[in-house]
This record gives structure tokens, C-alpha cells and sequence, in this order.
């Protein structure tokens, strides 16, 4: 073997070089093609002692991935075990091209304790592929994509760790290890050592069996390293940055648009080039775990929806075009939503933003941008929406309300109850922003005035804007039009800033959310707050005060956007509680962060629901299952579906407003 030293660092330096330089020519490629697309990001890398904090925490701590227990565990096993395999590895690399190279013998203390550490962790990533390997043979979740390039990478990472392990028992054998003292540090490889009798081989044929390992572990690795840009598991390159520029904040606005400037060419996402920077670090980031799917409701319900498909799609559909984007040829490249696109209009329109695929990320996937803003160009460009919003959106431009009801009835609702408009008591400590089902639909007129009886009953100074008040824009923005939707803001903005209320009362989530997140936007940011939480208040300072027996077998159904778009899981059922002669309530199994959705969000209450399954039913089948005869809610678009949905099934579950439960139960 005197020459073979030689021949073996040659190799080993060409085939480190060879896949280091085609890995690099990979991620260029990538990154060039990320600055490459046109749409613009406003980001500003802030608070980066926190974005290191969320680093460690999701990254390193795998925080987002073990909120699914058993894939989470095993996803950490594996985490943790190839890259403790990675530092012994590379100085592997290090030694086949210069044999004399040893970092054991420069800190044989910290070496040996690392190989130690090492020697454990592989084992344990071994068994979180074992158990990767039985999910995808054996129990086959529908929403988990399975295929060649999934199993080629558990197959790629189990070669590389068992090859760790051959090699640690082979380095054992003395004529192989030299002077350092390996079998201090290996526990589990010693195993191996002990199993295949590796102390009985000759020094030929040890040296042999190293070689042969050695080789298949390094090129394995180097392969590895070559396959992954082009594979599902970019996502080992792409995820850390993606978490650690994640937006911070919980509530998040939609993209605002400027729609008055008059250089645009067009609005909204109409072709994959332009997607911004951050967006195609999304679609690099996806694993195609399929937690996203396996929430979302349209999936669920048999709609043509699943956000994996969708960043999926969209990111072949980047790769596919990017000769052309890499060239800046942008009129070149083919609309997003085109006839052989997978990315349909029944899959843009499918969407009911609740939410729920973003929430449960665990890269922080941002879906919910891309899927809003090709709905943006769909409808401002190519006028390309369900035939029913045509009506819808003409009632919003004349009469500022969905259902086309005459804006000047707005307050229409409050007759009778001395309730006090805003020109007349500008200075009322609480300006409660009724909305246009409080004022317009009669399911929603009960809860205002529910509502507006409580607060007289706690002795709240409050007021409405009456005929000055205009929808949030909240349906028409997330429908697509956002030109309507800054209209009303716009209208309703001029209002706000005139009277510049101390606060702002809302019984609607999609109300409270715009106003309080989305209005800073365009001038208009004050204190805003739902009811659930002000109600709640009340009660805390003495000011409302429960009477009767209760109600007994009652759950609650968490709104979207109260609960996953702003965080707000605790207030309503601590007020239930307290009104309910403190029973405990009956939590459906999909409740809080993985609360199943009504059907209404995304302006989806004034579509058709043509198909699957209709995510009302879905819904209540699961209020019934729990064995609730009461169930409330805290939106008005909610109480509207879940009314339906137990009318569509026969059922005689009782919907209420926690406004009028607690209008009810209150002294």
C-alpha cells in the first residue's frame, strides 16, 4: 500500500474540490435566481437579538417541528445526530488528503469528549430514521409527500451515520487508530467493533475494511452535498435563514398595494417572477412535511386547495422559468394561473385565510402572501373571479356593505336604544365600531344589541359612527380588489383621524383585525379591541356581574382571525367561564391554535362553496361529536355558519355571541 497514500489524498482532494465547486454552482444558481425575481420586500433586518433568540429556539431548539410529537421527536433525533456526525466527518476529509492531520492529538480532551458525544447522538438519529422510514411504509399519512427523493434522502443520511459508526469501531483496531485512545470515546461503536470480531482481522485486511468505508462514507456525503440544492431537502440550506427573518410579530398585514402609482404595470402576483426575495426563500425553505395541508380546511373538506402544493408548484414553476428570470427576460415568462398551470383559480379561490397553514409551519412559510396577492392580480388584472363576488363587489362600491343594504340605515339597528352617534358625543370613551353585520344582517343586528345593552348595563360611555361608518375592507382586500378596499379605508380613515377615538370597540374579528393591524398602513393607528377581551375587562373590575345557574354542556369555537391571526385564545373562555357558573367548558379537539375553520374568512361568506365538503358541516359535525348542546362564538361570520351548518344537519345545537350570553347571565 506504499503508493496507495498518495493515490488516496489525490482522489480524495479532486472529489472534495469536484463537490464542494458543483454544491457552490448549485446555491449561486439559487441565490442569483432569488435576487432575480422583481417584487420588492419591505424588510428591514431588526431586533436581532431576538431573531437569535428565535433562531435557537426553532432552529437549534426544533421547537416548531416537536409540536407534532412523534415525527417532531424524530425530526430532532436526526438533527441533532448528523451534525454531530459532520465535525469527524470533515477532519476525515482533512486526513485523506493530508494523513499526518489529527486533531486528537492537538486537544485530545475536547476531541475525545466530542467522539464521545457524537458516538450516542448518531445512534439515536439512527433510530429517528427507523422511525421516518415506518411513517412513510406503514402508516402512509395522506398529507406527508412520500417518493424516490424523500427516501433517497433517509437513505443518504442512514448510509452517512452508519458509516460513522463502521469507521469509529474500525478506528479501534490498533493498526488502524494509531496512538490515540479511541475506545474511551466510543460506546456504541464499539458495539460494531465487538459484532463483526474487527480485533481478529488481520492489519491487511482492517486497513481494507476502513478504506471501503471510509470511501462510501465521503462520497456518500459529497453526493449528499451535490443532491440537496435540487432536492426536497434545499430546505436544510433555506429553513435557519428563512426562521431567523420571519416577521416577529404574531398579527400581520396584508401587502399593501400602491395602487395610484402610475409606472406599475400591473398589481399583484400575475407571473412567478414577481415574487420577491423573500417568497422564493419560502419556496426554498418548504420541506414538504404536509402539517399545512393536514390543517387546512380546504384540503380537508375535498377543495382543490393544499398550501404544500401550492409553495410545491410555484417553486417548479421558478425552476422551469429560470433561464428566463436569470436573464431579467420578464416579458418572456408565462402567467402563474395559465391552462396547464396546477395553480388554478379554484385553488387561489379556495382559501379561506384562516390561517391555520402559516401557523403550523414549522419554517414559517409565509403561503398566505402568495396566495393573496395572485388573487390581487387575478381580480385588478384580469377581472378573473368567482361570478357571485360581482354583485358583492358592486354593493361594497355603492353602498360601502355587502349586501347592498342603503348606507344610510347603518345605525338602523339601534333604534330604541338611546345609543349615541359620534356627532353628537365625539368625545365618548368608546367608539364601538359595529360593522356591516352588526348593522345590515339580522343574526348580526341581535349581537350588537346584545352588545350595546351590556355596556349600558356596566355603564360604559360609548358611541357608533352611524351613517359615517364604512365596511373595514376587510372581505373586498382579502377577495382580491384591493382598489375597492382602500376606497372604503380611505373613507373610513378621514372619519377615524376627524374624531381620533381613545378607543375602539369591535364585535368582529375580521373588524378588529383590520383596524388594529392593517389601518397603521394608511394613518390610522389607534387602540383597538375586540370584545371578547373589553367584556372581560368589565368583568374584572367589578362591572358586570354573572347571574343564574349557567348554561352546562357549552363550547367555544375560536374565530381565525381572533385567535390565530392575533393570538387571542384565553378572554373568551375565561368570560364564559365566569358566565357559566364557572363550568368547565367543553374543548372540541380541534380548538385554539388548531381551531378548524367556520368557512367565512377570506371573504369566502359571500362565495359559492361548490366543492367537497362544505367547512360549515365539517364544523359542526365536530360541535356535535363533542356532545355540546350550547356552543358559542365571537364573530358574526361565525355564528352565520355555524348556524347554517346545524341547519343543514338537523341538528339543535344553540348558537350564540358571547355578547349575548353574557347579556343573558348578567345582573
Amino acid at each position: 500500500m506504499g503508493i496507495y497514500p498518495w493515490v488516496k489524498s489525490i482522489l480524495v482532494a479532486a472529489a472534495i474540490i469536484a463537490g464542494f465547486s458543483a454544491f457552490f454552482i448549485r446555491v449561486k444558481r439559487l441565490f442569483l435566481l432569488m435576487r432575480s425575481v422583481q417584487g420588492q420586500v419591505p424588510f428591514k433586518l431588526d431586533r436581532i437579538l431576538d431573531r437569535i433568540k428565535v433562531f435557537f429556539t426553532d432552529v437549534v431548539g426544533q421547537s416548531n417541528v416537536r409540536r407534532k410529537r412523534m415525527p417532531g421527536l424524530a425530526h430532532t433525533l436526526i438533527f441533532f445526530g448528523f451534525l454531530a456526525v459532520q465535525p469527524h466527518s470533515l477532519e476525515l476529509m482533512i486526513r485523506g488528503v493530508f494523513p499526518g492531520f489529527h486533531v486528537g492529538q492537538w486537544m485530545p480532551g475536547i476531541w475525545g469528549a466530542y467522539l464521545f458525544i457524537a458516538d450516542i447522538l448518531a445512534f439515536v438519529a439512527l433510530i429517528g430514521l427507523g422511525y421516518a422510514f415506518y411513517r412513510r411504509v406503514f402508516l402512509k399519512p395522506g398529507y406527508l409527500t412520500d417518493g424516490l427523493d424523500a427516501r433517497l434522502i433517509l437513505l443518504f443520511t442512514a448510509v452517512i451515520i452508519i458509516t460513522f459508526h463502521l469507521i469509529n469501531a474500525f478506528l479501534l483496531v490498533p493498526s488502524i487508530g494509531g496512538i490515540f485512545n479511541y475506545s474511551r470515546c466510543f460506546t456504541i461503536s464499539k458495539i460494531g467493533y465487538h459484532v463483526f470480531d474487527l480485533k481478529n482481522l488481520s492489519p491487511g485486511a482492517a486497513r481494507l475494511g476502513f478504506e471501503t468505508v471510509y470511501w462510501i462514507h465521503i462520497l456518500t456525503i459529497l453526493g449528499f452535498l451535490v443532491y440537496i440544492p435540487g432536492s426536497k431537502h434545499l430546505h436544510l440550506l433555506a429553513a435557519a435563514p428563512n426562521v431567523f427573518l420571519k416577521p416577529l410579530e404574531r398579527p400581520k398585514a396584508m401587502i399593501k398595494t400602491d395602487i395610484e402609482d402610475e409606472e406599475a404595470e400591473s398589481f399583484g402576483l400575475g407571473k412567478v417572477c414577481e415574487l420577491n426575495w423573500k417568497n422564493v426563500l419560502d419556496l426554498y425553505a418548504c420541506t414538504e412535511c404536509g402539517r399545512c395541508e393536514e390543517q387546512c380546511p380546504a384540503d380537508i373538506t375535498g377543495k382543490p386547495l393544499s398550501p404544500k402544493r401550492v409553495i410545491h408548484d410555484i417553486k417548479m414553476d421558478l425552476f422551469s422559468q429560470s433561464e428566463a428570470i436569470l436573464a431579467r427576460q420578464y416579458d418572456t415568462v408565462l402567467p402563474l394561473v395559465r391552462e396547464e398551470s396546477s395553480v388554478t383559480g379554484d385553488v387561489l379561490w379556495s382559501c379561506t385565510t384562516c390561517r391555520a397553514c402559516e401557523d403550523i409551519c414549522p419554517v414559517n412559510i409565509q403561503h398566505l402572501d402568495i396566495i393573496l396577492e395572485a388573487r390581487k392580480y387575478q381580480v385588478l388584472m384580469e377581472s378573473n373571479f368567482p361570478p357571485e363576488m360581482q354583485e358583492t363587489f358592486t354593493n361594497f362600491e355603492n353602498q360601502s356593505n355587502p349586501w347592498g343594504f342603503g348606507s344610510d340605515s347603518r345605525a338602523d339597528w339601534a333604534r330604541g336604544m338611546d345609543v349615541a352617534l359620534m356627532t353628537d358625543k365625539p368625545q365618548a370613551d368608546i367608539l364601538y365600531y359595529v360593522g356591516c353585520a352588526g348593522s345590515f344582517d339580522d343574526r348580526g343586528k341581535k349581537i350588537a344589541r346584545a352588545l350595546a345593552r351590556v355596556l349600558k348595563k356596566a355603564g360604559v360611555d360609548f358611541a357608533i359612527l352611524g351613517q359615517e361608518e364604512r365596511c373595514n375592507g376587510d372581505a373586498a382586500r382579502r377577495a382580491g380588489n384591493e382598489y375597492l378596499a382602500q376606497m372604503m379605508i380611505a373613507e373610513n380613515v378621514q372619519v377615524l383621524n376627524q374624531y381620533r377615538p381613545k378607543k375602539i370597540l369591535t364585535t368582529c374579528p375580521h373588524c378588529f383585525n383590520t383596524l388594529k393591524n392593517e389601518y397603521p398602513q394608511f394613518g390610522a393607528q389607534y387602540d383597538v379591541v375586540h370584545h371578547s377581551e373589553f367584556l372581560l375587562e368589565l368583568v374584572n373590575q367589578g362591572r358586570l356581574k354573572p347571574s343564574g345557574d349557567g348554561i352546562g354542556k357549552l363550547t367555544f369555537h375560536d374565530s381565525c382571525y381572533l385567535g390565530r391571526w392575533n393570538g387571542i385564545f384565553n378572554a373568551p373562555r375565561e368570560l364564559l367561564r365566569a358566565f357559566n357558573n364557572s363550568h368547565n367548558l367543553i374543548e372540541l379537539q380541534r380548538s385554539k391554535a388548531k381551531a378548524f375553520c367556520c368557512g367565512a374568512g377570506g371573504a369566502r361568506m359571500f362565495m359559492e362553496e361548490n366543492l367537497g365538503k362544505r367547512i360549515n358541516r365539517e364544523r359542526v359535525e365536530e360541535i356535535s361529536a363533542a356532545g355540546a348542546t350550547h356552543v358559542a362564538a365571537a364573530c358574526p361570520f361565525c355564528i352565520t355558519m355555524l348556524t347554517d351548518g346545524i341547519r343543514d344537519t338537523n341538528g339543535d345545537i344553540e348558537v350564540q355571541d358571547i355578547a349575548e350570553i353574557i347579556d343573558g347571565a348578567t345582573l
